[in-house]
């Protein structure tokens, strides 16, 4: 802006005082007024020279678990909702509460669909009752994919667009993002050992998912409860036995105190992953970059879990048994095998009734395929190794 500062005037000594002292005020004024227009250009000027910054208001969104608040499954959906709060700055904010703060365990599918929670965090096995498809991506052998393997699957073989089509099937105004590849379960918490199929049979048992028929078929009767109700289950005895998850949930929700022997390992549930659900409406209402933090929060988190869960599970493991008297049993092999012979009877059955369930069955197993050949031809046998450094030391 070119202006003619009122300095360049001549105000020399041959006027009269009182003209001079005129000057001097139009000058003042004069001054006062450019750098008043002065400032406004600076301002649009430097508007121009820098990015705006978004003065806009936090988005907060509620969240629910379907954990207990002393589960490490809620630190885990704490954990994710504490990457998406720090990268998002003041943006957007994620709170999580615990199992039964708003809904029950079980409605959290519906209560997140609904928007009477803006997201939730949970298993996809616990909507078994919406889709016996659904289940597949956390119940089962899954062809002998691990975890990891399975969420390779969805991400990159087809399940997550599986996924996608049956909650628009079911009406379900959700998002839906899978994470956190879990070690292998154990087949459960016993009073007593258990080394023969036979003994199965006719036990009250709790699980979730295509596992209930599985366990079904074998001959149990099964109660699938959700996690807070298994152990006061188990003490009173409306249960015989239970299975959750890992040695730190398990160790937290109390089951070293109504039961001493723990099954280790099975296939009931030896691939299973969590999920993050938000209301698609909500979801969808995001600017680009914040749903580009959830997205990439979402793959921080499953590699942080993967990591954390190694560290902790291991030390409660130890410490059960240490402790707190536990007596930890490997799954005999007929066992194994027979839930194997139970699962290729239950999903036959399965796909038989439920097209969407044979898809779902096709896809990962096409994947499995080829990927567990891989995994299986290039993987090194770790045991061989810990057995080299550390056998006979435990």
């Amino acid at each position: 802006m070119a202006t003619t500062h009122p300095s360049g005037r001549d105000e020399g000594p041959s006027h009269p005082p009182q003209e001079q002292e005129t000057a001097v005020s139009q000058t003042s004024s004069q001054r006062r007024r450019f750098l008043k227009r002065a400032g406004a250009g600076a301002v649009g000027a430097g508007a121009a020279a820098f990015p705006a910054i978004s003065t806009a208001q936090t988005v907060t969104m509620r969240f629910q678990s379907t954990w207990p608040a002393k589960d490490i499954f809620h630190e885990f959906a704490l954990d994710f909702a504490k990457k998406v709060n720090d990268m998002a700055g003041n943006r957007l904010r994620i709170d999580v509460l615990p199992a039964g703060a708003v809904v029950p365990a079980f409605q959290l599918l519906d209560a997140v669909g609904k928007g009477t929670l803006d997201g939730g965090h949970g298993v996809v096995a616990y909507w078994y009752g919406k889709n016996p498809a659904v289940a597949l991506w956390g119940s089962g052998p899954a062809f002998g994919m691990d975890p990891n393997m399975v969420l390779s699957w969805h991400y990159y073989g087809g399940g997550k667009e599986l996924l996608d089509e049956i909650y628009k099937s079911l009406n379900l105004d959700v998002q839906s993002f899978l994470y956190g590849p879990m070690p292998t379960q154990p087949l459960g918490w016993f009073k007593k050992p258990v080394a023969r199929v036979e003994e199965l049979k006719g036990l009250k048992f709790r699980t979730v998912g295509l596992a209930v028929d599985v366990f079904t078929e074998m001959g149990l009767a099964v109660n699938p409860l959700p996690g807070g109700e298994i152990v006061p289950a188990l003490d009173r005895g409306l249960i015989d036995a239970a299975e959750f998850n890992n040695a730190s949930s398990d160790r937290a929700l109390g089951f070293p105190d109504v039961a001493k022997n723990c099954m280790l390992q099975s296939f009931h549930q030896c691939s299973e992953q969590f999920e993050v659900l938000f209301n698609k409406t909500k979801y969808d209402s995001l600017p680009a970059e914040l749903k580009a933090v959830i997205d990439y929060a979402v793959q921080a988190a499953s590699a942080d879990m993967s990591w954390k869960a190694i560290d902790r599970y291991s030390k409660d493991y130890f410490e059960m048994q240490e402790k707190d008297g536990v007596k930890f049993y490997k799954t005999p092999d007929p066992i194994l095998r027979a839930q194997l012979a139970a699962w290729d009877k239950v999903t036959s059955r399965k796909a038989a009734e439920n097209p969407m369930f044979k898809r779902v069955m096709d896809s990962m197993r096409a994947f499995a395929q080829r990927c567990g050949r891989w995994q299986n031809d290039t993987m090194v046998d770790y045991k061989m190794a810990y057995n080299h450094y550390f056998s006979g030391k435990r």
